[in-house]
């Protein structure tokens, strides 16, 4: 897995941003896409590291959810 995208997920957790989370999740998301319907080559290797940094992101999110039962902050009301 990329060290960058580690780096940059923990900052984004760190000062909870999650809206550069999920605007990084939805452009690796596009990436994915894009990646899958390329003819011509084998894009596997690129399309394995993409899924595991969409894991990451997404792990990411999870960290900044308000505990269970506690008010909602900001956008996840």
């Amino acid at each position: 897995m990329s060290k960058t995208m580690e780096l940059i997920v923990a900052s984004y957790v760190k000062v909870r941003d999650r809206r550069a989370l999920t605007d990084l999740l939805a452009h690796r998301r596009k990436v994915l896409a894009q990646l899958q319907g390329v003819s011509g080559i084998n894009p596997q290797n690129a399309v394995a590291a993409i899924q595991e940094e969409l894991a990451l992101i997404e792990a990411g999110l999870e960290e900044l959810k308000p505990p269970p039962g506690s008010l909602p902050e900001n956008e996840w009301g």
